[in-house]
């Protein structure tokens, strides 16, 4: 009866989810489903393992949340997020609209800012560029998916995202884990899905298709959507229904303003990876009042945060007079954290009671018995979950918490780098985790007008079959010479 509970309680969790309810409510209910069948206590299970669980994940990764929200929200709203898309689509020129899309998308999801700030002011811009180039519409979510969503959020090193900073406390590495192995399966990623997208122009080319018939939709209107809203904050850390907040300066922003806070981000990140933190002494963390952990425990999270709190206060400074509304802009970039925040926490203490099941150990022991080891074993378990959830934070999180120290027991024995585990982890979050029913998948396709009928075997082929290949890569690699 406890395996059956487990089932029950993962399949009503994602089907009231598809249906358009919040996962703050589905989440605990399916947890007391499942542990009803198993016959465990029900309320130890909702305040003690639940509840525990989901604030240790806000203990651990909130700042991360907060102040990338609030980094992007400012980069919205003074205009430079949009001033590095037009320079990257200036140098590249209309003959290359397809490679200045996914590169404008990559430079700011990289530079930290949040993925739902990028979908708002790329799109509209992809599709101007689209519309002139007569490329057809149906290929900008893919575009735009390509550049925000695939190596920038899980492969390529010292990526501000909170994706790449979840494995860090469990396997007590730095964002800037396996970065040789990340940045080929960047170069993977990016390759695969550029063939794809100038393939797919081509062909519509020669067969005259043209941009096709736009319909008149406001972003904001996608924004401001309570179903689409719930979807997107399971997916991503940015709630849409902030996009509107604030106040968006019209003045041009010189693009050395507009990039300097993003290269802040990657230089102050692999600064106090690498420089930084290893040289201060830490030794008071070990008390009880500070958790009584080590630096590698909070090392990752410490270079993000401070990095982000960095490029905040710069791109602040560097374009004072274009957040004529600064508090506002914070205030909604501030209040954009919460609800992903809280609806993340409450995936992983759902999966924190399913992992305390008496039944789970069935569960385990059929995700360490995968044929190819350890590195097929958890890239096998956080797709799986990533799918289900369809959040790769989600789905990560659930996957670590259940069998993190299992994985580093089963690494440490045989000789592996948890570099390796942390990049094959976050790979693997990133690629089923883009199914239909992912929020960001959803809410890309509302924002542009389109139905999964029209572009979703695009956003396949640039998300899913890119990551896959990618991850097979890093895995085999990996395998043969080990972490570099």
């Amino acid at each position: 009866m406890g395996l059956l509970g487990i089932l029950v309680g993962l399949g009503l969790l994602i089907w009231l989810a598809f249906r358009g309810w919040s996962v703050l409510l589905l989440a605990p209910l399916s947890a007391l489903v499942a542990s009803a069948f198993g016959r465990e206590p029900l309320l130890a299970n909702w305040t003690q393992t639940f509840m525990g669980s989901a604030a240790q994940f806000l203990a651990q990764f909130f700042p991360i949340f907060l102040l990338g929200a609030v980094f992007g929200k400012l980069m919205d709203d003074s205009g430079a997020v949009t001033a590095v898309a037009n320079f990257i689509t200036r140098r590249l020129g209309e003959r290359r609209v397809i490679l200045a899309v996914v590169l404008s998308g990559a430079l700011v999801t990289y530079g930290g800012v949040s993925l739902f700030v990028a979908f708002f002011v790329i799109v509209p811009m992809a599709q101007s560029l689209f519309r002139a180039a007569g490329i057809p519409r149906r290929l900008v979510p893919a575009t735009v998916i390509l550049g925000t969503s695939t190596f920038t959020m899980s492969a390529l090193p010292g990526t501000p995202s909170i994706q790449n900073a979840i494995p860090m406390p469990f396997f007590g590495t730095t964002p800037f884990a396996a970065p040789g192995l990340g940045m080929i399966a960047s170069l993977i990623m990016l390759g695969i899905g550029l063939w794809w997208l100038l393939r797919a122009e081509k062909a519509a080319r020669q067969a005259n298709e043209g941009y096709g018939e736009e319909l008149s939709i406001a972003t904001g209107a996608a924004a401001d959507d309570e179903r689409l809203r719930g979807r997107a904050t399971t997916a991503r850390e940015f709630d849409p229904a902030e996009i509107s907040h604030g106040h968006r300066s019209e003045a041009e922003v010189p693009v050395v303003n507009a990039v300097l806070p993003l290269v802040v981000v990657v230089v102050v990140n692999l600064a106090m990876s690498l420089l930084v933190l290893p040289r201060l002494d830490v030794s008071f963390l070990a008390e009880q009042r500070w958790g009584s952990t080590s630096l590698p425990a909070v090392a990752g999270v410490w270079s993000v945060v401070v990095a982000l709190a960095g490029a905040t206060a710069t791109v602040v400074i560097c374009n004072w007079t274009r957040l004529p509304a600064l508090r506002q802009t914070m205030d909604a970039g501030a209040n954009a954290s919460v609800l992903p925040a809280l609806t993340v926490a409450s995936l992983v203490g759902f999966g924190a009671v399913i992992a305390a099941l008496p039944a789970f150990d069935m569960v385990r022991d059929w995700a360490l018995g995968i044929k190819g080891g350890p590195l097929v074993s958890l890239a096998v378990s956080t797709n799986l979950l990533a799918a289900l959830t369809g959040s790769a934070s989600g789905g990560l999180t659930i996957a670590l918490d259940a069998l993190g120290q299992t994985y580093m027991d089963v690494a440490t024995r045989e000789g592996i780098d948890p570099g390796l585990l942390h990049r094959v982890a976050v790979i693997g979050s990133g690629t089923l985790d883009i199914l239909p029913h992912n929020g960001a998948v959803v809410s890309l396709l509302a924002i542009c007008g389109l139905t999964h009928r029209q572009s979703y075997l695009d956003i396949v082929m640039v998300g899913i079959v890119s990551s896959v290949v990618a991850l097979a890569a890093v895995i085999a690699m990996g395998s043969a010479l080990g972490s570099f």
